[in-house]
């Protein structure tokens, strides 16, 4: 099992997770500051960081900073209070990885977990190239995203979307490990936003809860809905019409 680090300025909370991760066979590490946090970091290098953000002193967005600089391919899920999308969303813009909120659902830590240890595999196997892939399904060109889309694997959603061409509808589909931060939710948007804006139907599926309240913050949803499967998301997109007559000619 891979190491955890915890960081919280609560020291009851430090104890839960103490016990609660090493149940689970998690070895786990506790800091009850960032400053403390990330000495122990540095000491001791954990694959896995779980950190609040609201902590006097360094606060958590500090500690991610410092973390992604220091080895960015750390998993850091960050952990907001309850309801805190702008708060998420700056910890995302800084390359968090996953985040849950307080007060902490133990379902909510487990897909966490599980999101951040898949990560790691594949990281680890050096699957990077298959972070994204693309297939046709009839009339629809559907965009599989695995792991983590950041920045760095900007290349493969360009290309893959570049590959979608001039199919009539788009869906992206999330698998249960996947995870967007930084460049790569500008990138998401943005493949949305132009597919929509250009007259294709686009729709998601896939997504985990907290990545998808996200997107319903920034109007990704409004402009491609989001659905719990891929069928539920096909049968949508087949009532759908390409208001592009050349595209939906030409992906008959």
């Amino acid at each position: 099992m891979r190491t955890i680090l915890v960081i919280d300025d609560e020291r009851p909370t430090l104890r839960m997770f103490e016990l609660y991760l090493g149940a689970y066979g998690y070895p786990v590490l506790t800091a009850a500051s960032g400053e403390e946090g990330l000495a122990v970091f540095d000491a001791r290098k954990p694959p896995i960081v779980l950190t609040d953000i609201k902590m006097p002193g360094m606060d958590g967005l500090a500690v991610l900073r410092a973390v992604k600089e220091r080895r960015p391919r750390t998993e850091v899920v960050v952990i907001t209070g309850h309801g805190d999308v702008d708060l998420a969303l700056a910890a995302l813009g800084l390359r968090a990885t996953d985040f849950i909120d307080k007060p902490i659902r133990r379902e909510a830590l487990e897909a966490a977990l599980a999101r951040a240890n898949a990560r790691l595999d594949q990281a680890e196997a050096g699957h990077g190239e298959d972070v994204v892939a693309v297939e046709r399904s009839g009339d629809v060109a559907v965009i599989t995203i695995h792991g983590s889309l950041t920045g760095e694997t900007e290349p493969y959603l360009t290309q893959a979307v570049r590959r979608a061409g001039e199919a009539a509808k788009l869906l992206f589909v999330f698998s249960p490990d996947a995870s967007i931060n930084g460049a790569g939710l500008d990138l998401l948007v943005q493949a949305a936003e132009d597919s929509g804006g250009g007259g294709r139907p686009v729709a998601l599926c896939g997504l985990s809860d907290n990545f998808a309240r996200v997107l319903d913050r920034l109007g990704v949803t409004a402009k491609a809905p989001r659905f719990g499967g891929r069928e539920d998301a096909l049968a949508h997109l087949a009532r759908r019409e390409d208001v592009n007559p050349a595209r939906a000619a030409g992906s008959a």
